[in-house]
C-alpha cells in the first residue's frame, strides 16, 4: 500500500512540475509577444525619425515642381522632419517614378506625380501604373485649358472645331507623346467628332516647348493651363478657348467651360503622393495627415488656388485609390483610340 502511495505521489509531483513549466513558458511567450507589440507601436509612433525624400519626376521650375515644394514645406511643420524634394527628370517622368517604385518601402522615399504614371503605361513607355504604388493622398488639380494663338482670331474651342471641319488636314495640334496633353487631345477629337486624319499631331518634349510653338504659330492648338499660359493670356499673345472643368475659373472668368460650348470634357492634371508598395500603413497615415494639414494652411491655399492656378483637392488614401482606379479606366478608354506607334 505504501508502495502504491509513493508511486502516486511521484506521478502527481511530475505532472505538477510539467504544468508549472508550461504555464511559465506560456506566460513568458505572452510577455515577449506583448513586448514586441509595444516595440512595434513605439517604432510606428516615432516615424519619421529622419528626413523624407520626395522625388519629383520633372525638372525644377515647372508647375509640378513648384506645387509639391510649396506643400511639402508646409507639411514639414507637422512631420517634425524635413521633406527633401529631389528632381529626377527623364524618360517621360518614368525615371523618378521607377526609382520610388523600387525604393525601400519604409516611408522615407515617396513620389510626387500625377496622371502621367498611367498615361506612360498605357502608351507603352513604362511597364507599371498606379497599382505599382501605395497611394498616399491626392493634393491638387490643375484644370487643363485648350488654347490658340491670338492672331488666329478664334475665341472658343467650338470655333476651332468648325475651322478644322472646314479645313480638313490643315490644322496642327501640339502634344507631348504619351503624356496628359496627348490624351487630352485624343479625348477632344473623339468628343467633337474630328477624325484623327483631319488634323496633324506635332510632338514636343515638354510643356515649355508646346507653349513656345503655339506662341510662334508653329501649331494652331495646344493644351495649356494657368501655370503655363496665364502670362501669355494676360499679354494677349495667346487665347484660352475653353475650360475643361465643370465651372469657370476665377482667374479666367470670361472664358467659358467646354461644357458650356457643348463639348462634354472635364480634364485636369491630378497631383498626388505615392509610396513604394509594401510601405507600412502607419507610416503612410502619418504622411497623409501631415499633407492634409499642409493644405489647410491659408497661405498654401492662396498660393495654389490664386497664384498657381490650381485647386487644392485633398483625398485620403482610400478615396484616392478609388479615384486612381476610375481615372485609369477613363484613360484606358481614351488610349484605345490612339495610335502611339505613329506619333
Amino acid at each position: 500500500m505504501k508502495k502504491y502511495l509513493m508511486v502516486f505521489l511521484l506521478i502527481f509531483f511530475a505532472i505538477s512540475l510539467v504544468a508549472c513549466g508550461t504555464s511559465g513558458q506560456s506566460n513568458s511567450t505572452k510577455e515577449a509577444s506583448a513586448d514586441a507589440s509595444k516595440s512595434s507601436e513605439a517604432a510606428s509612433s516615432d516615424f519619421p525619425k529622419k528626413p523624407i525624400k520626395l522625388v519629383i519626376p520633372y525638372g525644377p521650375g515647372g508647375a509640378t515642381d513648384v506645387i509639391f515644394r510649396l506643400v511639402a514645406k508646409e507639411a514639414e511643420k507637422h512631420l517634425g522632419q524635413p521633406v527633401v524634394p529631389v528632381n529626377m527628370e527623364g524618360a517621360g517622368a518614368t525615371l523618378g517614378a521607377r526609382h520610388v517604385k523600387d525604393a525601400k518601402p519604409d516611408g522615407y522615399t515617396i513620389l510626387g506625380s500625377h496622371d502621367t504614371i498611367a498615361t506612360s503605361y498605357l502608351s507603352g513607355s513604362s511597364d507599371f501604373s498606379f497599382d505599382a504604388f501605395e497611394p498616399i493622398s491626392l493634393l491638387t488639380k490643375t484644370i487643363n485649358i485648350p488654347s490658340v494663338n491670338a492672331e488666329s482670331g478664334i475665341e472658343t474651342a467650338a470655333e476651332f472645331v468648325e475651322y478644322v471641319k472646314a479645313n480638313p488636314g490643315k490644322a496642327k495640334i501640339s502634344m507631348i507623346p504619351g503624356s496628359t496633353s496627348h490624351f487630352f487631345m485624343a479625348q477632344f477629337l473623339a468628343e467633337t467628332g474630328i477624325p484623327e486624319e483631319n488634323i496633324n499631331f506635332v510632338g514636343y518634349p515638354g510643356t515649355g516647348d508646346e507653349v513656345a510653338a503655339l506662341y510662334a504659330n508653329e501649331v494652331d492648338f495646344s493644351m495649356l493651363n494657368i501655370p503655363s499660359g496665364k502670362g501669355f493670356y494676360d499679354d494677349g499673345s495667346l487665347t484660352p478657348v475653353g475650360i475643361a472643368h465643370n465651372e469657370r475659373l476665377e482667374l479666367l472668368p470670361d472664358t467659358t467651360t467646354l461644357n458650356e460650348q457643348g463639348i462634354e470634357i472635364e480634364n485636369a492634371t491630378n497631383r498626388g503622393l505615392f509610396a513604394p508598395k509594401g510601405t507600412p500603413d502607419e507610416h503612410i497615415a502619418v504622411i497623409e495627415e501631415a499633407f492634409k494639414k499642409a493644405l489647410e494652411s491659408e497661405e498654401v491655399q492662396n498660393k495654389v488656388n490664386n497664384e498657381l492656378g490650381s485647386i487644392t483637392s485633398f483625398l485620403p488614401r482610400d478615396e484616392y485609390k478609388k479615384f486612381l482606379e476610375e481615372r485609369e479606366a477613363t484613360l484606358t478608354e481614351i488610349a484605345e483610340g490612339i495610335d502611339f506607334e505613329n506619333k
